[in-house]
């Protein structure tokens, strides 16, 4: 029975990898939440799905940071000082 369903797992996830190629960050938070998960209790398959959803959210949390970030380096503000080595602008 276990072998049954350990396979049956194992298809839908490879049936599921093109989907999960632009889940950033669930292989580290599937990892960490399936050691949580067994270790609260043999919960594994829980706490590897909660730690995909968790590390992805974040990691998208931070693409979305770092790009406001560039964005904000690249248009400063009106009014702010250049940046240290940038030329003036000419008159």
């Amino acid at each position: 029975m276990r072998k049954t369903i350990f396979a049956l797992v194992a298809a839908a996830s490879t049936a599921m990898l093109p989907a999960m190629v632009h889940a950033k960050g669930c292989l580290k938070g599937a990892a960490v939440g399936g050691v949580a998960g067994h270790v609260a209790g043999h919960h594994a398959v829980a706490g590897a799905a909660a730690g995909c959803v968790i590390q992805h959210h974040r990691e998208k949390v931070k693409d979305k940071t770092a790009a406001q970030q560039a964005a904000a380096q690249k248009n400063p503000p009106a009014g702010a000082p250049a940046a240290p080595g940038a030329e003036p602008p000419s008159h």
